[in-house]
């Protein structure tokens, strides 16, 4: 007879704080979303406690009387962990264990689980792994106790310290390793982004579960993964997509963000949110649906501040109206954000009017340009006709006189066809063949 191991799910219950900074509104719509992250790490969430609070208790973050009846349901349910939404210190874990027999996790701990279950990739496995050490380092005291010291006196001195000390030099040699490879993968991806240099990119950036994995999906015509849960997209994925006959533009998506996003866990991903650093217009998808959803905007600008980004040319692309009942709320929302496009991504609406907002911020970093240069000159004119759009064309005798606008970003690519000494070839020609900028378009 063969036995099949089965996994248990794990049952867990939601803790919260009411206090002055946050009413119990907001705070009920903070346990909803611990309660997605629960759910998407594979727990059971049982039940939910709300604490007012003035003031969080410096040794429980709850108090010692509702940790003694969080322990009272914990024993007579089986509940295997107790989530809090708010982060613990190690102290304050160390000392909620002592009252609650089952496992203490807080917000960022549950965070840094889904993470590692969700990374796939070499470069994401290693921002997660660094993220949790650099998480765990403090908090090991309390992982050792039963090897510290319990007796004084002649040969009873426990291994507890020098095991502790073990443990934590294993911990920061492999940080280091880790950081040391993160600036390995950050290198190469740098080397990736100089070969994108020519072309306008443009990086998909918002909160966790908006959409974004769906809009890249409907914009490139990739196979982009795409799921209903929080987080599903962790590894930085790029992909040419047509705005329009002309125009193409290379589209990144992101690791989405979330509130409270761990300190370690933003500095870990670094080198996959530098999409959204390097990109030249940032598509900041929001779920318009959410009842929170400003808040959720908030959220995203102070991360991209974190990144040096919140300053790129940015689109309000408003997803999922096709949930709302009231569409009244657009006129204010217009007034409220400028570029503001209001689109439903699953169902492909208003997906034009998105491309007009991107083409017209690509034009506004447009220039025209007429070129003279002899006809014989097959492959610079073909290779013009296709990286830039062609207004006039005139030909006197032997030469063709050219007028045409191009972005900024692909005069570059201009260049290298005139090979290294630009203006060398252009004196070549004897001045009679010159490129010269006819008029420039408005800087973004």
């Amino acid at each position: 007879m063969k036995l099949i191991e089965t996994h248990k799910t794990e049952t867990a219950i939601i803790v919260g704080i009411i206090n002055s900074a946050k009413h119990r509104v907001q705070a009920n719509e903070y346990l909803d979303e611990l309660c997605l992250l629960a759910e998407t790490a594979g727990t059971e969430i049982r039940g939910r406690i709300l604490q007012e609070r003035e003031r969080l208790h410096p040794a429980t973050l709850i108090g010692k009387g509702k940790a003694e009846e969080i322990a009272q349901i914990v024993d007579t349910d089986k509940i295997d962990a107790v989530i809090f939404d708010d982060d613990l210190s190690p102290v304050q874990v160390r000392n909620l264990e002592k009252y609650i027999n089952c496992k203490i996790l807080d917000r960022s701990t549950l965070i840094l689980d889904i993470f590692a279950s969700r990374a796939k990739s070499k470069e994401s496995m290693t921002q997660v792994e660094l993220a949790q050490l650099q998480y765990l380092l403090p908090r090991l005291t309390r992982q050792w106790t039963h090897l510290s010291k319990q007796y004084g006196g002649v040969g009873t001195k426990g291994p507890g310290e020098q095991q502790i000390e073990t443990d934590r030099r294993a911990i920061r040699t492999r940080i280091s390793y880790l950081k040391k490879r993160l600036g390995e993968i950050e290198k190469e991806r740098e080397i990736q982004r100089k070969g994108r240099t020519e072309h306008v990119r443009v990086a998909l950036v918002g909160y966790t579960n908006v959409g974004k994995s769906t809009l890249m999906r409907l914009l490139s015509g990739s196979d982009a993964f795409v799921e209903n849960r929080l987080f599903a997209t962790l590894d930085t994925t790029v992909r040419t997509a047509k705005l329009s006959q002309e125009e193409t533009v290379l589209l990144s998506d992101t690791v989405g963000f979330i509130r409270k996003l761990p300190p370690h866990l933003i500095a870990s991903f670094r080198s996959t949110l530098a999409e959204a650093s390097e990109a030249d217009i940032l598509l900041h998808v929001i779920d318009v649906s959410h009842s929170r959803y400003e808040e959720q905007i908030s959220v995203v600008k102070d991360t991209l501040k974190v990144l040096d980004a919140d300053s790129k040319p940015t689109i309000h692309v408003f997803n999922k109206i096709d949930l709302l009942t009231d569409r009244e709320i657009f006129n204010d929302i217009q007034k409220q954000y400028e570029r503001s496009v209001f689109i439903s991504a699953e169902r492909g609406i208003n997906i034009s009017m998105l491309k007009e907002a991107l083409l017209d911020i690509i034009e506004a970093n447009t220039t025209e340009h007429c070129l003279t240069l002899p006809q014989s000159d097959y492959a610079f004119v073909a290779k013009l006709h296709e990286i830039a759009e062609i207004t006039k064309t005139e030909y006197e005798g032997n030469d063709v006189k050219i007028k045409f606008r191009i972005n900024r970003k692909k005069f570059g690519q201009l260049q290298k066809l005139f090979g290294k000494n630009f203006s060398d070839r252009l004196r070549k020609w004897k001045g009679k063949y010159h490129l010269q900028e006819e008029r420039n378009r408005r800087r973004l």
